[in-house]
């Protein structure tokens, strides 16, 4: 038996996409970022994408890569366009070829940085999971705590007796309901649902969102809803949160 076999295939990996050469501004949105959420980078491989630079600028791969790896990210390539040889010797990571997903609904970003975790963890769900089909499956049921690494996905609706701890993630093509502390990631209506809510006896997430918008802790929660029942669904686009009237 042989020890050990070489065969084609492909790695899903973070796509780290630089739109500035400026590292001391990059520095200071990761710190900001890792220093709300230190968990949430989790050790994760990243390709370094330098397509969106324009063609004049350039960045030390070399330095790039170290930045990363202080806030726990893992270089493991670098994707560039054509005339950007440059990148491929700056900082000795190897060229890769990346293969954007196509029709998956956009997330909502507002960081100097595209393609974050947040929208990654999206985007890899709905591409990781399969289309939609006709009649609506029946309701998938999870009567046991979910632990860190921990997936659910289900194709219907989603109901959760127990606890979904930090970096357990819960998926589904509908609805979502939690009777538990909800403190790591829910995504509802993965396909595009826009209908698609969002129900949870005890709010402390790490990330929701619904139809690919999505809302991390970043900017905390109101009071009035951290730690409380609540319902989340879609307004124009934008996620809103409500407590729920349980008396």
């Amino acid at each position: 038996m042989p020890f050990f076999e070489l065969r084609s295939g492909s790695v899903d990996t973070l796509l780290f996409v630089v739109k500035t050469t400026d590292l001391d501004a990059l520095r200071t949105e990761l710190t900001r970022r890792f220093k709300a959420t230190p968990e949430f980078f989790a050790n994760d491989t990243v390709a370094i994408d330098v397509r969106r630079l324009a063609a004049d600028e350039r960045i030390s791969i070399r330095d790039l890569a170290a930045l990363l790896d202080s806030v726990r990210m893992r270089p493991i390539g670098v994707v560039a366009s054509a005339d950007q040889a440059w990148a491929s010797e700056s900082g000795g990571l190897p060229l890769l070829e990346a293969h954007d997903r196509r029709g998956a609904p956009k997330p909502s970003m507002n960081a100097g940085v595209e393609n974050t975790k947040a929208a990654a963890v999206i985007e890899a769900a709905v591409a990781q999971t399969p289309a939609p089909s006709a009649p609506v499956p029946k309701t998938t049921i999870i009567d046991r705590p979910l632990r860190s690494g921990q997936q659910v996905y289900a194709k219907g609706d989603l109901v959760v007796l127990g606890l979904v701890s930090y970096g357990a993630e819960v998926i589904a093509e509908s609805n979502i309901h939690i009777y538990a502390p909800l403190r790591g990631r829910a995504l509802a209506g993965v396909h595009g649902n826009l209908d698609a809510r969002i129900f949870c006896t005890c709010l402390e997430p790490e990330l929701i969102s619904i139809a690919g918008i999505y809302r991390t802790m970043e900017t905390p929660l109101a009071p009035d809803v951290l730690g409380k029942s609540v319902q989340i669904w879609l307004h124009e686009e934008k996620l809103m949160i409500e407590p729920l009237r349980l008396t």
